[in-house]
């Protein structure tokens, strides 16, 4: 346990693992981002093709 608190503490005082902890947590935020945009993009396609279905159906 005392070997973990030791490594623990030197990851602490390291600005090393001060920025990779931001560089995780923005790469968090961007993947988030991402994901959210996907959803919002597939859902309008997904209107979009509904609508593109129905118009051609009820013209046929």
């Amino acid at each position: 346990m005392s070997k973990f608190m030791t490594m623990a503490r030197q990851f602490r005082d390291d600005e090393n693992g001060a920025a990779m902890v931001e560089y995780t947590v923005l790469l968090g935020i961007i993947t988030v981002a991402v994901i959210a945009t996907v959803v919002l993009v597939g859902t309008w396609v997904g209107g979009q093709w509904t609508t593109l279905n129905s118009t051609l159906t009820a013209a046929a």
